[in-house]
């Protein structure tokens, strides 16, 4: 400050103030552009880095109850895999079903086949059948006992057509599948 003495002695008062407020307004702007700017710019990125992070958060936790319900169906599905008796084939459990039915006679066709699954233990069967001369209550109750098993049999497609012969009588197409070990 001792440089600033000889100076200011030389200036009249009114360029003092004015020399003072331009001194004044250079602090206030490098206050304002090196402190203030950088701590707002650095909370308005913490607000933006939190909002990213929450919607990250939300998409986590759904993921994770995603993941439980799939691990939670697996372990089902090993449950009834183990409970299903042993030798289980589908072709079989169809014919039986059938004759449980009263509709093993009207099986015009049957055609299996078994796909190894890559990776897997597990491989998928299928059979298609073909039934002809059936009334709709005898689909009905066919269909619900495929599908109501516990043996993990599901249908993968159904087709009905009319039957030539009589009226209300059809003829289906079932592909039914299911996993074998």
């Amino acid at each position: 400050m001792q440089w600033f003495k000889p100076i200011a002695m030389k200036l009249n008062r009114r360029e003092r103030m004015a020399v003072l407020a331009g001194i004044g307004f250079l602090c206030l702007f490098v206050v304002v552009r090196f402190v203030a700017f950088p701590f707002m710019d650095k909370k308005e990125r913490l607000k933006r880095n939190l909002s990213v992070n929450s919607g990250n958060l939300k998409e986590i936790r759904l993921l994770k109850a995603e993941y439980e319900t799939m691990i939670n169906a697996g372990d089902q599905a090993r449950k009834r895999f183990s409970q299903r008796r042993k030798g289980f084939t589908l072709l079989s459990f169809l014919v039986q079903l059938a004759g449980e039915v009263g509709i093993k006679d009207k099986m015009a066709s049957m055609k299996p086949t078994l796909t190894p699954q890559k990776d897997s233990a597990y491989k998928v069967s299928l059979v298609e059948m073909k039934l002809k001369g059936l009334t709709l209550e005898q689909i009905t109750r066919y269909l619900y006992k495929i599908e109501t098993s516990k043996n993990m049999v599901s249908i993968k497609r159904l087709s009905l057509t009319k039957s030539d012969d009589k009226e209300g009588i059809l003829n289906v197409v079932l592909q039914v599948e299911t996993l074998e070990v």
